[in-house]
């Protein structure tokens, strides 16, 4: 590693950044080095500005993907190298809003038929009716799982900005998982890799997110987070508050939540003896 590298990567350690961030911020940063060939400390803000312009222009990569690079030269720049900001500006492009693609129920029920394996449909129903990013979700281990009666909820360490919080366990989740346990018995993660000796890779998570989708016939766009769209939307469905949501999708702010409102069908009701938070339950039968 070298002295840059390391500088940043302490920097950024010792402001407690979540492992992902660290591994994007540093991607990005040597790819604008591969790019112009030359230690990032001699670039000026005109070829950092060039090469973002570049990766939308020329690699056609989301505003989002070029914000996070954006964001990785604004903390080399500003904080590891002391720039003067004002004078080495960084841009970040406006991001256009665009409303999630919501899975509809019947739709789930499909894409959790069509899964190739008890794993592969366990692993996708747990990121549905617990709400989680495929990040948490591979990284959910066993002692993460409380299901005592007053208790019933998931664990989930170090969610994004480093937060821990407790999500929904309902009760068809836990039954699903005891299933699971006794037909694979994994011993410390949950999900674990082919080798055993991990969790299961985010990328072997989206394949099976999007194999199990191409199967069913589905033709919405989207990954695996789409089903953590679709637990927020239909917990608003069943009367859930935004405030509870909130917590337990780990927004910071409940003005992140509020923008599910918009998406939220004012057709479907939950059957009056039906739980509102056990989502798996309310799904029906696949055809």
């Amino acid at each position: 590693m070298s002295p840059l590298r390391q500088q940043m990567h302490d920097a950024m350690l010792v402001r407690g950044f979540a492992a992902r961030t660290r591994q994007a911020y540093i991607e990005a940063i040597a790819k604008l080095a591969r790019f112009y060939h030359v230690s990032p400390d001699g670039l000026t803000p005109e070829q950092v500005e060039a090469w973002l312009l570049h990766l939308v222009r020329d690699r056609h990569l989301s505003f989002s993907t070029v914000n996070q690079a954006a964001a990785a030269c604004r903390f080399l720049y500003g904080t590891v190298l002391k720039r003067d900001m004002a004078v080495f500006a960084v841009p970040m492009a406006k991001a256009p809003q665009r409303q999630p693609e919501i899975l509809a129920r019947a739709e789930l029920a499909a894409l959790f038929a069509a899964c190739r394996s008890p794993q592969s449909r366990v692993l996708l129903q747990t990121a549905y009716a617990a709400g989680l990013r495929v990040s948490e979700l591979c990284a959910l281990q066993l002692g993460d799982i409380d299901s005592q009666p007053d208790r019933m909820c998931l664990h989930i360490r170090q969610g994004k900005g480093g937060q821990d919080r407790y999500t929904l366990l309902p009760p068809t989740l836990l039954e699903t998982l005891r299933l699971y346990w006794r037909a694979y018995r994994p011993q410390v993660w949950l999900f674990p890799n082919r080798q055993g000796s991990g969790p299961m890779d985010i990328k072997g998570a989206q394949r099976r997110f999007h194999q199990a989708r191409d199967t069913a016939g589905i033709g919405k766009s989207g990954g695996i987070h789409t089903l953590r769209h679709a637990f927020a939307t239909h917990l608003l469905e069943a009367g859930v508050d935004l405030v509870t949501l909130q917590k337990l999708l780990g927004h910071h702010q409940v003005a992140t939540t509020s923008l599910y409102l918009h998406v939220v069908s004012t057709q479907w009701r939950p059957p009056a003896t039906a739980n509102p938070l056990d989502l798996l339950a309310a799904l029906p039968k696949p055809p």
